[in-house]
């Protein structure tokens, strides 16, 4: 098998079923043959390693550990799934507190022992948080940390699939932006359908103005209904979609859907947000958002709705008021996207 690179990649929370999927998916799209797994909880761990194992594949140096040293040292990329999961009854944000602790220290165990890193991709929810929590306490520069927000374009484009009846592939650049939550910002002036602009459509026969508020509610509570339909949470299309950003990051093709990335600028400021990105071998960066007066205001109430989420993680004193940060980390005081 030919792979993009022969680097080491660590998988964080490998036991879990969003790691477990992902080392698999990595192994299959041949991202690289060094891949360590990492989890505190060993005897999964090792499950899971047996059973990657029991697959046969060919040419792999798969390594795990449940020592955090041995799994981060030398790594050249970093996936982390490796936060609670969201259960049945909770938000995103329900998970705020414990998993912005854990997201301290995956930061400072980075900083300590591989501060060479060339790019993670933090998923673990609310991902813009724990994402941003990771990048002030890695001490990284901000094109180098990436969250998972993909999964709720996707989503987009899979409601409207199946509502207009036309096939997922000719939806074209369905987008939601700001906040992985239910803060998002789901847009239609970025998308085609068909060749025609969605903006098109709505308020028509094809798609009245009351179907298309339904269908956003349903893209917003995506995630609540794959954990109504199984009982857990989503874990298999963040695997495939976090793996396809740490990909692009490899050198491998584009990432075709918008990412979580540090954003500092006149009209957001120090915030990790869904925007429009590239991601390349190079790092992440943005690209203006423009939308229609009224996606624009949800866009905006999204950025606000994130600001309160890091105002309370620094009220609980996981991170300092901002005004510190550069203590920390002093590639956040400039500016970005």
């Amino acid at each position: 098998m030919d792979f993009l690179t022969n680097e080491k990649l660590t998988i964080v929370g490998a036991a879990g079923m969003i790691g477990s999927n992902m080392a698999q998916t990595a192994i299959m799209m041949g991202l690289t043959p060094n891949i360590c797994l990492y989890d505190p909880y060993a005897p999964a761990l090792e499950g899971v390693v047996e059973e990657l194992f029991h697959c046969g594949f060919e040419g792999m140096n798969i390594t795990y550990t449940s020592d955090i040293k041995e799994a981060l040292t030398g790594s050249a990329y970093i996936v982390s799934s490796g936060g609670a999961a969201r259960k049945a009854g909770m938000t995103r944000e329900d998970l705020l507190k414990g998993n912005a602790q854990i997201a301290a220290q995956f930061g400072k165990d980075v900083k300590q022992y591989c501060p060479e890193v060339k790019h993670i991709v933090v998923i673990f929810n609310p991902a813009d948080i724990t994402g941003l929590i990771t990048l002030l306490y890695s001490g990284l520069e901000p094109s180098k940390v990436t969250t998972l927000a993909a999964l709720d374009s996707t989503r987009l484009r899979s409601e409207l699939s199946k509502y207009l009846k036309v096939p997922a592939d000719e939806i074209i650049n369905s987008r939601t932006y700001g906040g992985h939550g239910e803060q998002m910002a789901v847009f239609a002036s970025t998308t085609i359908v068909e060749g025609k602009p969605l903006l098109d459509m709505i308020g028509t026969p094809q798609l009245p103005s009351e179907a298309w508020m339904d269908l956003k509610e349903r893209v917003i509570q995506g995630g609540k209904h794959i954990i109504d339909l199984r009982g857990r949470s989503s874990f298999q299309s963040p695997a495939y979609l976090s793996i396809e950003m740490i990909a692009a990051a490899m050198g491998g093709k584009p990432f075709r859907w918008p990412a979580g990335a540090y954003v500092n600028n006149d009209r957001f400021k120090h915030i990790v947000m869904a925007m429009e990105t590239t991601i390349t071998n190079n790092g992440v960066k943005c690209r203006p958002i423009n939308g229609t007066p009224q996606e624009e205001k949800e866009l905006d109430k999204s950025y606000e709705h994130l600001c309160k989420l890091r105002d309370e993680v620094i009220e609980m004193g996981v991170m300092p008021p901002i005004s510190e940060w550069h203590k920390i980390n002093p590639y956040l005081d400039q500016k970005t996207c």
